[in-house]
């Protein structure tokens, strides 16, 4: 019987997650129905509720949930409206999938790309200008393709010059809103940061949850609490699967100055109050602030359009904003630590030597004396600037080495600690050390648990809880067959893992690891890595 690949998308805690089923048609029953039943219970709502909003009853939601019913598309696609994401797309196996023959050695030289995590907040700052934008070097990722069918959705003109490597952004003199492309937005939680614009340029307007959201009000809980300064108000659970949003004009537009303690210094929260207070012409005082990489190039962007900002790369930034933003600009956003950081781990997990060119070390500091201590060799050169002129960039050559696992634990903190995103290489890093090495994810509820998908290519791994798990080395590498993890940087790890195991891999879902790394299998193959599209079933 041939199989069907289904693909599920769920959000839980601001993480997309991509469930990767290959079975019988009566297997997957139960998965779609175990998906449906976590996110009806997200949303608080009963069985009875849902029945309700869909037209059916109580007894049938029941049987769907227990994979005791069959489910037709036309339902499904009731479900996911109700539910406010999208729970199933059918996709062709064979570019979602990858063939890795493993056990080889890398050499070479690779460039970092530029930060996919800045690109989405600079597309989304582009809405401030109401003249021409042109952004070089764009990561031509899923994550930018989203959101670019969202601005050419509402009216904002997107073309790619230059070989497909710039992109140039022109607003219209005004967004057409109701023609916002829901689906395109729904699969991307970066939609978020249209608020920080859009709060100046409509007094009432309605977003799609960010990222198919399932948690409504407490996902964005800081962001609409710091954005309440400049008038904004929204009720996430007024329409479900929507933020209806109206703007109070007498208080955006105070004149008195405004001072904004952030509950978390989240990334996406700092720069949409950076892009609400760049068209707000007085003071505005963000305590809490991530000074974090993307953050820090949405600030020089605003910079580049006239707005005033002191203590970039603190976490206390004074913004004086413009009346009005009407430039044509060219920025280069800067280069991708995390990317950097993956060769690193592909390279110290094969046990390789290759150089990486414009690696971003301010964000990379930490992560190389944490590697340092566990005795990896890595040399740098001189500093120079990123094409921002603002970022320090180095060139890194990564030597073969014995690692040998740290002394202590290895924990994320926010800039300039080790980075979060960075956390998950540690853990493949780690099977490769000699000794046993705890890992602290504090951060996410669940990501830690996805290390232990490295125990299916012979690593020993220890799950302690959902926050800490053991990794002990050295690992005697073994090919499997996996679908990847729902998570981006932990489907990396288990690629890079593959690429130590001698023998045939196979990597099923892949398409998250397209949502942040442009080309990564090419880039690897470049260095002597052989992974092929896995063509057939």
């Amino acid at each position: 019987m041939q199989l069907h690949e289904i693909r599920i998308e769920y959000s839980y805690c601001d993480i997309i997650y991509v469930e990767v089923i290959m079975r019988k048609e009566a297997n997957y029953q139960q998965e779609i129905g175990h998906v449906i039943e976590n996110l009806r219970k997200d949303k608080g709502m009963t069985q009875s509720e849902l029945a309700a909003k869909i037209g059916t009853s109580q007894s049938a939601i029941h049987r769907i949930e227990k994979g005791d019913q069959n489910i037709s598309l036309e339902m499904v696609k009731k479900v996911s409206t109700e539910l406010g994401s999208q729970i199933l797309s059918i996709n062709d196996s064979s570019s979602q999938s990858y063939r890795i023959n493993g056990g080889k050695t890398l050499s070479g030289e690779i460039t970092i790309n530029t930060s996919k995590n800045a690109a989405v907040g600079l597309l989304c700052a582009a809405l401030l200008n109401s003249g021409k934008t042109v952004l070089h070097h764009v990561a031509r990722i899923e994550e930018v393709f989203r959101i670019i069918e969202v601005l050419e959705s509402i009216g904002v003109r997107c073309r790619w010059t230059n070989r497909h490597k710039d992109l140039e952004i022109i607003s219209p003199r005004e967004l057409k809103l109701e023609d916002l492309d829901v689906e395109a937005a729904r699969r991307t939680r970066s939609i978020i940061m249209f608020m920080g614009p859009l709060l100046h340029k409509f007094e009432k307007f309605k977003l799609p949850y960010a990222g198919g959201c399932s948690l409504g009000t407490r996902t964005v809980d800081p962001h609409l609490r710091a954005l309440s300064a400049f008038g904004l108000e929204i009720d996430a659970k007024k329409n479900v699967g929507f933020y209806e949003a109206t703007v109070d004009q007498k208080k955006l537009k105070h004149p008195g100055g405004k001072r904004i303690v952030l509950i978390e210094r989240g990334d996406t929260v700092t720069e949409n109050v950076l892009m609400a207070a760049a068209l707000y012409p007085g003071k505005t005082t963000i305590i809490g602030a991530s000074p974090n990489y993307m953050v820090q190039d949405v600030c020089f962007f605003l910079e580049k359009l006239g707005v005033k900002i002191k203590g970039i790369g603190s976490t206390t930034l004074e913004v004086v904003g413009c009346k009005e933003i009407n430039e044509d600009i060219e920025y280069w956003p800067s280069e991708d630590p995390i990317e950097c950081m993956s060769f690193i781990a592909a390279a110290l997990v094969t046990k390789s030597e290759i150089k990486i060119t414009r690696a971003p070390i301010e964000f990379l500091e930490i992560e190389l004396e944490v590697l340092r201590s566990m005795n990896a060799e890595i040399l740098e050169s001189e500093e120079y600037f990123s094409r921002n002129e603002r970022t320090r960039l180095v060139d890194l050559t990564i030597r073969r080495a014995e690692l040998k696992a740290p002394m202590d634990k290895i924990h994320p903190m926010p800039f300039p600690g080790l980075n979060i995103d960075n956390l998950p290489f540690f853990g493949v890093i780690a099977a490769t050390a000699e000794g046993r090495t705890l890992i602290h994810d504090w951060v996410f509820e669940n990501r830690a648990i996805y290390t232990t998908y490295l125990s299916s290519l012979n690593a020993k791994v220890e799950l302690l809880d959902a926050h800490r798990v053991y990794v002990e080395g050295p690992t005697n590498w073994r090919s499997a067959e996996l679908v990847a993890p729902p998570a981006l940087r932990p489907a990396v790890v288990i690629l890079i893992a593959m690429l130590a195991a001698p023998g045939t891999s196979i990597l099923r879902n892949i398409y998250s690891i397209s949502r942040g790394y442009q080309d990564f299998a090419r880039r690897l193959n470049h260095l002597g890595a052989d992974i092929k599209p896995l063509a057939g079933i």
